[in-house]
């Protein structure tokens, strides 16, 4: 652990004289130096646009970010490189898909989604339910903050097109059975499509996209260690085909003429303009850095921390925390509130003491108000937190409790 922390320069931060404490990964991961050193190379060795330029430096950033695309591929197991297109973020590529798939929607048919979405993949297909007048169908948590599959078995029907899903929530952390679920689905209905919000998974453990059985997922690169900026999306190569490009541009045409515009095959006809090449290329330095540490030690790590700060929260009175009740059923993130203290005061009492953790809805409002309660303080882990972070955090919430009490 302590190789891995020197790795991440922000570490040696102090605020407010006191040692950065950063318990925020799942808003945002910090980026080893290694990730910075990619970034910065391109910035300063082979600066130039991909694909235009017959010159060196050009085909330097080209096959760059092309051997980005291909890590990226390997990373979730996906048949080709072609399969990857680069995005802003998980939620441009949420919404590329669902202004694609909405072209092909009808009245009467039907979406589903489960309560406990990210606003990212719950906002796209409500709107798009709305003006198409589709019915969109929540999928309820049960008392343990995890998914009835048997609901499930009664929700889809011949005229379910999509089924959206986190494959691990930002707020419960709960971990979605996504093999299964999909089996389910492509049972009762083969021609429904599976879509997978993988950002809080993908960081942290092994994603295959062909053992889950999905039809498309997507994720950011700014959760795994890579830049802001940077998303991608995963699609079977016959549904990438049959979309329509999300924007129009540069770069992914082949041909314009005065009539009429071909298109490029996938990916690029996706990637309109000058794509965020170093984006890319850092992210593809953020996979090599998981790969190096193994994704199976990511996430049993992952397990160790959770474990310890759950038993930790346990032991403290006045605090409820959210979400199944063992380490191995979610991921690196715990939301709680503390009795008698707003979530924002908990988290600016917490900053003087460096302790950085999020708080509000975590743009999963939907899933509050499912739960009938209001913000919540959300603290999340990721291969650099420390078992002395929690007790440093612990340590912090006393003191919130004593000024507040």
């Amino acid at each position: 652990m302590k190789d891995i922390r020197n790795d991440f320069p922000q570490l040696k931060r102090k605020i407010n004289g006191k040692q950065l404490v950063y318990l925020d990964s799942s808003a945002t991961s910090l980026k080893p130096q290694s990730v910075i050193d990619a970034l910065t190379g391109y910035y300063t060795d082979y600066t130039a646009n991909v694909f235009r330029g017959i010159y060196t430096t050009s085909e330097e950033a080209t096959a760059a970010y092309e051997g980005a695309r291909g890590k990226v591929a390997g990373f979730i197991s996906a048949p080709s490189p072609g399969e990857i297109v680069f995005t802003r973020n998980a939620t441009e590529s949420l919404n590329l898909l669902a202004a694609g798939i909405g072209k092909t929607l009808q009245e009467g048919d039907e979406i589903i989604t489960p309560i406990m979405e990210h606003h990212s993949n719950f906002v796209p297909w409500q709107q798009r339910a709305l003006k198409k007048n589709v019915k969109l169908k929540i999928w309820d948590l049960d008392q343990h903050g995890k998914l009835d599959l048997a609901q499930l078995n009664k929700l889809i029907t011949r005229r379910t097109k999509v089924l959206t899903i986190t494959a691990v929530s930002n707020v419960l952390g709960t971990i979605c059975p996504i093999a299964q679920i999909c089996q389910i689905v492509k049972h009762i209905n083969p021609e429904c499509l599976v879509f997978v919000d993988a950002a809080q998974a993908v960081p942290h453990m092994v994603v295959d996209v062909i053992d889950w059985g999905v039809d498309a997922i997507v994720f950011s690169g700014h959760k795994l260690l890579g830049p802001t900026g940077i998303g991608v999306l995963w699609a079977k190569m016959s549904l990438l085909e049959s979309l329509s490009p999300y924007q129009y541009g540069g770069d992914m045409i082949e041909e314009v003429h005065r009539e009429k515009t071909i298109f490029k095959s996938p990916p690029h006809k996706f990637e309109a303009g000058t794509p965020h090449i170093a984006g890319a290329i850092g992210l593809g330095a953020a996979i090599e850095y998981l790969q190096t540490l193994g994704l199976d030690a990511v996430r049993r790590h992952e397990i160790e921390i959770t474990d310890y700060a759950l038993k930790a929260l346990a032991r403290f009175k006045g605090v409820t925390v959210y979400g199944p009740d063992h380490a191995k059923d979610r991921g690196g993130v715990i939301a709680f509130r503390l009795e008698g203290v707003h979530p924002h005061d908990i988290a600016q009492v917490l900053d003087e003491s460096g302790i950085c953790i999020r708080v509000g809805f975590h743009c999963a409002q939907p899933l509050h108000e499912f739960l009938g309660i209001g913000p919540t303080a959300r603290a999340s882990f990721y291969v650099y937190t420390m078992k002395k972070d929690i007790d440093t955090l612990i340590a912090g919430l006393e003191k919130v409790k004593k000024l507040f009490s």
